[in-house]
């Protein structure tokens, strides 16, 4: 078993949307610990948020279990080319497609950048997400209310809708949900606003796609160590991050990784319209 660093943590304010790089302790993304056994050989994958936290851990985990990876992500270059790094590391062939999923025309170009390259979609990984706290519902501005659903549900429409057509029988479709989902933190209210309406997307998506073979699962994780929580949370919820929780510490990015290999895999051939939680001991229902 490892032993993951637990709070309190160093105080460490960051500009949206954060570095991995800057963070202390820096969170685990699988680089040096996961092992791959083959489960995705020769499937094609595209993750966006992927640059780092858990869409970097989803996409080594991938690689090293066989898949070639387009890695969509907003302007953190220097933490996508690590990803990709790790990618190609793993003998896998990394596509870097950066741009602002907010934006209709760029959630349509990362599904044709990713089809032209690889010809295909085999899994999609929606990942990509935007947050802010506000201990009063007043200071939530319209633009920022907007913007947090345009990233986070806005977006998994738009580019599952262009994806879909490039997409056979036997092909995933995975968003990344959360605990709020369940328990919403009123202090993210837009956040988890977004993510209750992330599950009930895939759980109404799996049933209009699975006359076509297409699964489609979210995943709901609890406190996971990422550089969006250093950059949008006040510092005295950062320096106990996941102390709430049974196992009395956050996730690292790592450890929510091979629930995603197992939905994007064929071994995961009858689950469809799922929620699965990566919470720490915190129950979702």
């Amino acid at each position: 078993m490892r032993n993951y660093p637990k709070p309190p943590f160093p105080s460490q304010p960051q500009a949206v949307p954060g570095s991995q790089r800057r963070m202390d302790p820096v969170p685990d993304c699988g680089e040096q610990s996961y092992q791959g056994s083959g489960k995705l050989a020769g499937k094609i994958a595209l993750i966006t948020g992927a640059d780092s936290g858990i869409g970097r851990a989803v996409a080594i985990a991938f690689a090293r279990e066989g898949a070639d990876v387009a890695v969509a992500y907003l302007d953190e270059h220097e933490d996508a080319r690590e990803t990709a790094r790790w990618v190609e590391a793993a003998g896998r062939q990394c596509l870097l497609l950066q741009g602002d999923v907010a934006k209709k025309q760029v959630c349509q170009q990362l599904v044709d950048d990713t089809v032209a390259r690889f010809g295909r979609i085999d899994v999609l990984v929606n990942n990509a997400a935007f947050q802010m706290t506000h201990e009063r519902f007043e200071d939530i501005t319209d633009e920022e209310w907007v913007k947090t659903f345009d990233i986070n549900i806005t977006a998994m429409f738009r580019i599952c809708q262009a994806a879909v057509p490039f997409m056979s029988a036997g092909a995933s479709i995975i968003n990344t949900s959360s605990v709020n989902s369940d328990t919403p933190k009123p202090t993210l209210l837009a956040y988890a606003t977004t993510k209750g309406a992330i599950a009930n997307f895939s759980a109404g998506l799996a049933q209009l796609l699975g006359e076509r073979g297409i699964r489609v699962n979210s995943v709901a994780p609890g406190p996971i160590w990422t550089p969006l929580i250093v950059a949008t949370m006040p510092d005295e919820e950062v320096t106990q991050f996941g102390s709430q929780t049974p196992l009395g510490r956050p996730g690292q990015p790592v450890e929510a990784a091979p629930i995603y290999v197992l939905l994007a895999s064929d071994e995961g051939s009858y689950i469809s319209g799922t929620r699965y939680g990566v919470t720490g001991g915190k129950p979702i229902l």
